[in-house]
């Protein structure tokens, strides 16, 4: 067998072997021919293709064997024999061919020193007859006195005329299927090259918007820790004012302090009396109040910080690039007035929960008359993606459906007709129903939340279960005709729309 090395190298596989073996121990091991190093024992790939052009070129050495066959009647010089008389038992040249026995007994076939397996191993004569019931070659005894007696026998020649019609057809067959691999080989390639063609370009995409966003993200960390940096210097700045001004206040009421404590210890009341204005200050309580705003005191307010943190955070959520994935930003509400009376929907619109009391809704040819709700929202091209919440008890659908679908027949409900797709929950079942069609998926072990995808124009429908991490459940294909809808059904559950960005 014919293997290669990492330098590109052909050997013979056990050649090679034992030079490798005899190698070891020394360090590395290097190839014989070009004498590229390698750190490891390299390993040993076969050489297909060298292998092929190996066996194709074993025929021509047969034949050469072949051709070494002499003829039996030319005794006194080497003659190659070009057929060998089974009944003689014997090799014969083109001149003694044309004068041996015609008789039909004498069998020609080409050149051959083996003939044990030309006769009859009971009977040693020559194999006539093909025997159908058990699949053998039998001579005319074995026909007529022996095993196959009475058996269906047909003779050799017109078996093996049979047989090669059936050996051809096979081979048509397999030069079909042959034909029909090397295609779907080709339609695998070309898949394998669109698919790594497609996530090469996803790939950048998402490079950049990971990059516009850490832009976006580092002009923001910078503008907020400047405005952090600004109010701490206004602070300082009008704490060190109010710091001067009073320690002049310290230093004038240590002066006064000390003319007073003098007063205080003189004995003579002619010269305390006659000293004026100490006695008369006026001593002010808590003269500044540090927590007011009138001293000029500044505070720093963290909730300025987080507002503009936040803001600017929504603002880059709104400028990056993400339509290229999915339109997050449209707002799905719920729409009240296809609600059924077995339904609540909230005030923000955005939860359907099922009503243990009838809603009594006001009468609307568009409302549905069981627990089911369509959005407000509509979808009429382009992709989309958003996210519901649903309960951990309870039966509930979730999925899409067009504006005109029924409202008030048997196939009202989501997936049981031909004009909705969902996903639906039925105890501990997790299934996918359209036209009625339900398949059964594997059910995640406690109720998560679940993402859908929608792909207008490519016709594709997806949900996904969002636990980590991602599973994905279904994909609808088909051909998309009329604007959709997201669609819910609840029953003792309920269920909470959120966009990817709310």
């Amino acid at each position: 067998m014919p293997v290669v090395l990492r330098c590109g190298h052909n050997f013979c596989s056990s050649c090679i072997g034992d030079v490798l073996d005899a190698q070891e121990g020394s360090g590395f091991y290097s190839c014989p021919q070009c004498r590229t190093e390698f750190a490891e024992r390299p390993a040993l790939h076969r050489n297909i293709a060298l292998k092929n052009i190996a066996e194709s070129l074993q025929p021509n050495i047969a034949e050469q064997e072949i051709s070494g066959i002499l003829c039996n009647y030319c005794i006194n010089s080497s003659v190659p024999a070009v057929k060998t008389c089974v009944l003689c038992e014997a090799s014969l040249c083109v001149g003694h061919v044309k004068v041996h026995n015609k008789a039909a007994e004498h069998v020609l076939i080409e050149p051959t020193t083996c003939l044990e397996n030309r006769k009859c191993s009971v009977h040693k004569k020559i194999l006539e007859y093909y025997c159908n019931k058990d699949s053998v070659c039998i001579c005319v005894s074995c026909r007529l006195d022996g095993e196959h007696k009475g058996h269906p026998v047909e003779s050799i020649h017109d078996s093996f005329e049979k047989k090669r019609e059936r050996l051809k057809n096979r081979l048509e067959g397999l030069s079909s299927q042959k034909a029909q691999a090397k295609s779907d080989i080709q339609i695998l390639l070309d898949h394998e090259s669109k698919v790594k063609k497609d996530t090469a370009s996803v790939k950048k995409a998402i490079t950049t918007l990971f990059k516009d966003i850490k832009e976006k993200l580092d002009d923001l960390e910078q503008r907020i820790l400047h405005e952090i940096y600004l109010q701490e210097g206004l602070v300082s700045s009008s704490v060190s004012d109010l710091i001067k001004h009073l320690e002049t206040e310290v230093d004038t009421f240590s002066k006064k302090i000390m003319k007073v404590e003098k007063l205080c210890s003189m004995t003579d009341p002619l010269n305390v009396l006659q000293e004026h204005g100490e006695d008369n200050d006026t001593i002010t309580e808590g003269h500044l109040e540090l927590e007011g705003t009138a001293t000029g005191v500044r505070h720093f307010h963290q909730e300025e910080t987080f507002i503009t943190l936040l803001h600017g955070l929504s603002r880059i959520m709104g400028e990056v690039n993400i339509d290229m994935f999915a339109q997050t930003d449209t707002d799905i509400v719920l729409d009240r007035d296809t609600a059924g009376n077995l339904v609540n929907i909230s005030k923000d619109l955005k939860t359907v929960s099922y009503a243990e009391q009838l809603s009594n809704y006001p009468e609307n040819p568009a409302r549905f008359n069981n627990n089911q709700v369509l959005s407000k929202t509509v979808f009429s091209s382009g992709r989309h993606y958003w996210e519901v919440e649903t309960g951990k008890t309870g039966n509930w659908r979730l999925g899409v459906a067009y504006s005109s679908t029924d409202r008030r027949g048997d196939q009202r409900m989501i997936g049981d007709n031909k004009k909705s797709w969902c996903l639906r929950c039925f105890g501990n079942k997790l299934s996918v129903v359209h036209n009625n069609e339900e398949i059964s998926v594997a059910a995640p072990a406690y109720r998560p939340s679940f993402g859908v995808y929608l792909d207008y124009e490519a016709g594709r429908l997806s949900f996904y279960e969002l636990c980590n991490p991602i599973r994905h459940i279904h994909t609808f294909t088909t051909t998309f005709t009329e604007p959709l809808h997201a669609a819910f059904l609840v029953y003792r559950s309920f269920a909470r729309l959120r966009t990817l960005y709310e």
